[in-house]
C-alpha cells in the first residue's frame, strides 16, 4: 500500500470516527445508584443493535446508554471473536481510540481550574527546558489552547512514513515521547498557530507531557486518581501495552496500514503495541462505562461548569454535520439534535460517544471492526438512529 493511500484511509476514518474557579470535590461523585430499566426501551435498542451486526462484515457491537435520571443500560450484539464464535457481552472492553483525548482534556481543565495551567500560556513555559523542544514546528508561538483545539499547526507524527515503517518493522516497540516527536523535528508547519485547523494526536502528546510536568506523576496515574477512581469507572483501563485486560478481538481488514494485520489479537495479545497512542487516545473501556464518563463531563461534575465557555469555544472542523472542535470535544448537529462528545479509531475498533444536551442522555457505541467498507452506514449515523430511539421513548 502506498503512503498516500494509507494517509487517505486514516484521514477518512478520522472524519467519520472523529474526542473559572476551583474544581469540584471529586470524592463526592461515583457510580449512579441502580435504577429500574425500561424493558420497552431496552428491547428497542437491542433490536436496533442487532441490525448493526446482522451483516457479517460487522462482527460485534456494544452500546452504553445513560439516561437523565441516571439509568444505565449496557447492551451487546454479535460476536467478539469470529473464529471461536464467542458472543459479545456488555462487559467486553474495546479500544476507544481518540475518545481517550477526553480524559486528557479533563485533567488539563481541572489543572486550569486549580490555577496551575494557563490555556493561553505558550507551551514553551512548560516544555521549553527540553533539549529538543525548539525543533518542533511552531515551537515558539504555540499555546496550550492551540494544542487542545488542534490549531497548533503541529501535524500528526503517525502520518510520517518513517513512523509507519518503524512500527511495521517492530510491532511490539515501545516509543518514548521524544521518539514520537522526532518524526516532526525541523518540519515545516502547514500554518502558524491559530491560523488553521488540523486534527493531530501530536497536540495531545504534548498536552500529556505538560500534565506530567505540572503534576509530577505519570499521566495515567493522574487520570486514575483524578477521574477513574472518583467516578467509579472500574471498567476503564489504560491501553499502554499489548496486554489490555478484558479486551476483545478487533478486525482491521486485510489492508490495515498498521502492520497489515486483520485480526488485531494473537494468542490473547494485541498484534501491535498500542502504547504509541498514549495521550492521543490510549484508553479501553466498556460502552456503559464510556457512556457514564461522557455524561459526567458534560453535566459539569468533572471540571466544573465555570470552564464550559472555554471547553465549548469551538473551531469549525470537518468532523460531522456543522462540526466544531472545542478543548477535547466534538460538537455537531445531528438530525436528532445537538451532540457533544468524541469519536475514535484504532486498528480493529471504532467508537462513537456523545451526550445529547437537549435530553440529558449519553450514548456510547463500540464496534470491533475498523475495516474500510465494513459498515452499511457510518457508525455516526448509526449512533444518531440509536439516539432517535431514546428520544422517541422519552417523548412519549
Amino acid at each position: 500500500m502506498t503512503l498516500g493511500r494509507t494517509v487517505a484511509i486514516l484521514a477518512l476514518a478520522m472524519v467519520w470516527a472523529v474526542e473559572s474557579g476551583p474544581g469540584p470535590v471529586l470524592g463526592d461523585y461515583g457510580p449512579p445508584p441502580p435504577r429500574a430499566q425500561s424493558p420497552e426501551l431496552t428491547a428497542a435498542l437491542q433490536s436496533a443493535l442487532d441490525e448493526v451486526t446482522r451483516p457479517v462484515s460487522v462482527p460485534g457491537a456494544t452500546l452504553g446508554v445513560v439516561l437523565s435520571d441516571g439509568t444505565v443500560i449496557g447492551l451487546a450484539s454479535g460476536v467478539s471473536d469470529t473464529l471461536a464464535a464467542v458472543a459479545m457481552e456488555p462487559s467486553d472492553r474495546m479500544l476507544q481510540g481518540s475518545v481517550g483525548k477526553t480524559y486528557v482534556s479533563a485533567v488539563a481543565l481541572q489543572l486550569v481550574g486549580e490555577g496551575r495551567l494557563d490555556l493561553d500560556a505558550p507551551v514553551s513555559r512548560y516544555l521549553g527546558q527540553l533539549s529538543y523542544y525548539d525543533r518542533l514546528p511552531n515551537s515558539a508561538g504555540v499555546t496550550v489552547r492551540n494544542l487542545m483545539n488542534h490549531t497548533s499547526g503541529i501535524v500528526r507524527y503517525e502520518f510520517n512514513p518513517r513512523f509507519m515503517e518503524d512500527l511495521t518493522a517492530d510491532p511490539s516497540r515501545t516509543f518514548t515521547v521524544e521518539e514520537r516527536l522526532s518524526y516532526l523535528f525541523d518540519a515545516e508547519p502547514p500554518f502558524a498557530p491559530g491560523e488553521g485547523w488540523d486534527y493531530s494526536d501530536t497536540n495531545y502528546i504534548l498536552l500529556g507531557m505538560i500534565i506530567e510536568e505540572i503534576g509530577g506523576r505519570p499521566l495515567y496515574s493522574q487520570i486514575q486518581d483524578r477521574l477513574l477512581e472518583p467516578f467509579g469507572l472500574d471498567d476503564t483501563v489504560p491501553s499502554d501495552s499489548r496486554d489490555v485486560p478484558g479486551l476483545v478481538q478487533g478486525y482491521a481488514g486485510p489492508d490495515n496500514p498498521f502492520g497489515g494485520f486483520d485480526a488485531m489479537m494473537v494468542d490473547g495479545r494485541l498484534a501491535i503495541n498500542p502504547q504509541f497512542e498514549w495521550a492521543g487516545g490510549g484508553i479501553a473501556s466498556t460502552a456503559a462505562d464510556l457512556a457514564r464518563w461522557i455524561r459526567e463531563v458534560h453535566e459539569g461534575t468533572v471540571f466544573g461548569s465555570a470552564l464550559f465557555g472555554d471547553f465549548r469555544d469551538g473551531i469549525p472542523a470537518p468532523l460531522g454535520p456543522d462540526g466544531h472542535y472545542g478543548l477535547g470535544v466534538i460538537m455537531m448537529t445531528l438530525p436528532v439534535g445537538e451532540a457533544w462528545g468524541h469519536s475514535g479509531f484504532m486498528p480493529g475498533y471504532r467508537t462513537e460517544a456523545y451526550y445529547f444536551p437537549e435530553y440529558g442522555f449519553s450514548l456510547a457505541l463500540q464496534l470491533n471492526t475498523s475495516a474500510p467498507g465494513a459498515f452499511a452506514q457510518s457508525p455516526l449515523r448509526t449512533l444518531n438512529e440509536l439516539a432517535g430511539i431514546v428520544v422517541s421513548h422519552l417523548e412519549r
